[in-house]
């Protein structure tokens, strides 16, 4: 296993959140799913000046993004999206994409269970198919039921892979499955050689190691499943606007670069724009509880 971190919640340029991975012991980047953004031969080469790695990419399932979509169109394009980031994750020599199914935000559905179903496992077959190509692994990723109503726990991820192929993994995150799994350490389990990828921060969505979540029986129980893949730190705090702030200035009240979008994405996640020294502290600590573990 390996370290490494997911760069959506902090918008900055990549030269600056690449010499920070270096700087606190980082293997690798989960570069976030915008394959718009990014020149793949500047990125890549930047990488490699600092001895860091694209891991892969996960999906930002935001606006109109959605797999299971009433509308076809909507499904078509939402589908290119995935294989768009696919083919970026190949490009920066990368291994994993993360699918999250459903737009993050929406917990009503648009239609029946059994259509909706159906419409999800055609998408991802024709993802699936591009990731084989391109040589990159499928991990459907559940998240908790605050964010959609489709995909939350482990089993429904794995039932998902199952039909799409013998091929498609699952990816778990160890903070969605502390709010759903009834014994998260038996998911890990059940997903077994399944799991392509595994996503870390503490129950309070915080920096790994700033809450309650036992870590050295969640890395125990990877080992166990034979798991050889990166722990890839996604933390995204609260925002505390009250006077018991535990954390005064970590908000950066004047942000340049961020779009509406990505603005919105944060605050949906009951977060915010973090200021550069809160979130080094968070990146900081999360290194520091896990790199003893691997």
């Amino acid at each position: 296993m390996h370290l490494a971190i997911h760069n959506w919640m902090k918008v900055e340029p990549i030269e600056v959140t690449v010499k920070r991975l270096a700087k606190y012991g980082y293997k690798s980047l989960e570069i976030k799913g915008e394959p718009y953004s990014y020149d793949t031969k500047a990125v890549r080469s930047l990488l490699d000046q600092h001895g860091v790695r694209c891991w892969g990419s996960v999906t930002l399932m935001l606006d109109k993004r959605n797999l299971l979509a009433k509308d076809e169109a909507q499904r078509a394009e939402s589908v290119k999206y995935v294989k768009d980031c696919i083919t970026m994750i190949m490009e920066l020599g990368g291994e994993v994409i993360s699918v999250v199914p459903s737009t993050v935000g929406k917990i009503v559905p648009d239609s029946t269970p059994a259509s909706e179903w159906v419409w999800c496992v055609e998408a991802m077959k024709e993802i699936n198919a591009h990731g084989r190509y391109c040589g990159v692994k499928i991990g459907v990723e559940p998240i908790n039921r605050f964010e959609t109503y489709f995909i939350n726990r482990g089993a429904q991820a794995k039932a998902l892979a199952e039909a799409v192929g013998p091929d498609c993994g699952v990816c778990l995150d160890i903070f969605h499955m502390n709010i759903e799994e009834d014994d998260p350490i038996a998911a890990i389990h059940e997903a077994g050689d399944r799991l392509v990828n595994f996503h870390v921060a503490d129950n309070n969505r915080m920096a790994c190691g700033m809450g309650s979540l036992d870590w050295p029986a969640i890395v125990e129980a990877l080992r166990a499943v034979g798991y050889d893949g990166a722990l890839s730190v996604e933390f995204c705090p609260p925002l505390d606007r009250t006077p018991a702030d535990r954390f005064p200035g970590s908000v950066d009240e004047t942000p340049e670069g961020i779009t509406e979008s990505e603005r919105k994405f944060l605050e949906d996640h009951g977060s915010s724009v973090f200021s550069t020294e809160f979130y080094d502290m968070h990146v900081r600590r999360s290194a520091e509880t896990l790199l003893p573990l691997m």
